[in-house]
């Protein structure tokens, strides 16, 4: 990806979504799932069903369902309804990680000022 002509917070690539019909029935009908799950794993939880070997499986198994299909509504409403965005970063230099200003890069004279150099001992992020 070529920097020609772009400036930090441009955007780069803009694609609107797609917002298919199958795609809203899906999520309707995977949403519809979800409180039926969600409903069961309350009702079990209300009436002691994890109390057994076989119930607290079964109601593992039900939130196990409730997060899969979650993570499926989640997946699909962002490929089908999100925009695909690309914007243009600033890539950061290593001397911009340490919280070193441009003109300090190669360093400070010895002679330079002792009273700056006692505040930048005592706080040395500016």
């Amino acid at each position: 990806m070529s920097s020609t002509g772009s400036t930090y917070g441009d955007i780069h690539r803009y694609e609107p979504a797609r917002e298919s019909t199958a795609a809203t029935i899906t999520i309707v009908l995977l949403t519809v799932f979800e409180i039926v799950f969600v409903f069961m794993f309350t009702y079990g939880l209300v009436n002691g069903w994890g109390l057994t070997d076989t119930g607290n499986m079964f109601l593992g198994g039900l939130l196990a369902a409730i997060f899969l299909d979650l993570a499926f509504i989640l997946a699909l409403y962002r490929k089908e309804f999100l925009p695909d965005v690309v914007i243009v970063k600033k890539r950061r230099r290593k001397w911009e990680d340490l919280y070193i200003r441009e003109e300090d890069v190669d360093g400070t004279s010895i002679g330079d000022g002792a009273w700056e150099q006692v505040k930048r001992a005592v706080y040395p992020y500016k």
